[in-house]
């Protein structure tokens, strides 16, 4: 029978949770700890899916939420699936858009508070919620599209089938996002049904899986999302639950801070399956998330922050992060990073992206774009090469010390 996907070790570093592997899927093989590049809408913003392969992405993770809005997952499917909708023909994940969706409402007080749904009797909850974007009940998710303001609903079984109907290799279960600063009440609560959800997407998954095997086609893998925010007892019970479940792999959400992967990263990967692989979903905006959470067990990352922030004109470099708008690289026609071997830096200089931005020329952003996903996969990169190499340590000192500045970088080191 076919595998959805396989995961082996071929390293461990000694005294830590990191490892050196491969994910091998229907579309391809992941070299990890890897960083999965973000085409949150089949579509890495300014970037050709010719250009993320000569940077080095080996996988992009798309967003099932905004798919499902546009262009619709019906369409994807009459392409032949993503791979063929967006011409990438690498592994590629799907989340399960919960993120999306609760960013709509409570998860970050946008919307619905974070206690309304479990406090308030049904006609105040109705009148409370009238004007919210989302909502959230046992059942599934409830909200507003942010495009037309049309009702729309998720559920676990709804966003299996929207995941396997737009055909990514691993696909991630409907799970609740907590909010940062949420009690503990409301915490047990949205773990419990991230639970829930979790095993009613599971055997939604399998229900489809089965399907696709009838039809000959290629299997599809499932993670299951460790919930939990910061508290120990919480992230431990969920990494127990989830990790005594069939999953193919295992993601870890609601994890917003490099401070935090020390701490909560390793309570969830102590005790989640070794033989799975684990995905931290959003992380990768500065280089200590990457050093961090493959130290404490993290195969893959995702994150938007990289081509987002490259949009802005902030641009990473192994001294640290700059703003390529600033006056003084007008005439400044040194490479962003004379260290860097993207394809930016080897053919332009700073005064030229400056003054791509400065006249708002589309190019800038491509530009920026290329150098800031190359120096993010290229890092994780040298990551994976010093634990084969057993320099991990020297290299994560020598590498933070020079971006962030000794003394800012001793907190992770």
């Amino acid at each position: 029978m076919k595998e959805a996907l396989k995961f082996t070790i071929n390293k461990k570093l000694e005294a830590t949770l990191a490892r050196t592997g491969l994910i091998e899927t229907p579309n391809g093989v992941i070299k990890t700890p890897a960083f999965i590049v973000g085409g949150t809408k089949a579509t890495v913003k300014t970037l050709t899916v010719e250009q993320v392969l000569a940077l080095g992405g080996q996988s992009v993770l798309a967003n099932t939420y905004h798919l499902m809005l546009r262009p619709g997952s019906d369409v994807i499917a009459a392409a032949g699936g993503i791979h063929k909708f967006m011409n990438w023909h690498g592994p590629i994940f799907t989340d399960s858009g919960g993120f999306q969706i609760f960013s709509l409402g409570m998860a970050y007080k946008k919307g619905i508070d974070a206690t309304s749904h479990s406090t308030k009797g049904d006609a105040d909850l109705a009148k409370h919620s009238s004007s919210q974007l989302a909502k959230v009940t046992d059942d599934g998710a409830f909200f507003r599209s942010h495009i037309d303001g049309s009702s729309l609903s998720m559920t676990p079984e709804s966003s299996m089938e929207l995941q396997h109907k737009i055909g990514a290799d691993i696909h991630m279960s409907f799970d609740e996002l907590t909010a940062p600063l949420a009690g503990r009440e409301y915490i047990r609560q949205a773990m419990d049904r991230t639970h829930l959800w979790a095993e009613r997407s599971l055997a939604r998954h399998k229900q489809l899986n089965d399907e696709h095997t009838t039809k000959g086609d290629n299997l599809q893998a499932l993670y299951g999302i460790v919930q939990g925010a910061r508290e120990q007892d919480f992230r431990q019970e969920s990494a127990r639950f989830l990790g005594e479940r069939d999953f193919d792999g295992y993601g870890i959400g609601g994890v917003f801070e490099p401070e935090e992967i020390s701490e909560t990263v390793r309570w969830i990967n102590e005790i989640l399956p070794e033989g799975k692989p684990r995905h931290l979903l959003g992380m990768g905006a500065q280089p200590a998330d990457l050093f961090m959470g493959v130290q404490y067990g993290i195969d893959t990352f995702d994150c938007v922050a990289p081509t987002r922030q490259a949009r802005n004109g902030a641009l990473f470099t192994y001294d640290g992060r700059i703003n390529i708008t600033n006056n003084k690289y007008q005439q400044d026609f040194t490479p962003i990073d004379g260290e860097c071997d993207c394809y930016t830096c080897k053919n332009y200089t700073r005064a030229y992206v400056n003054h791509l931005f400065r006249a708002d020329e589309i190019l800038g952003l491509t530009l920026a774009s290329i150098h800031n996903e190359r120096f993010v996969v290229h890092t994780v990169d040298c990551i994976r090469e010093s634990i084969e190499n057993n320099t991990f340590f020297e290299y994560k000192k020598e590498f933070l010390e020079r971006y962030y500045g000794a003394d800012k970088a001793e907190v992770f080191l």
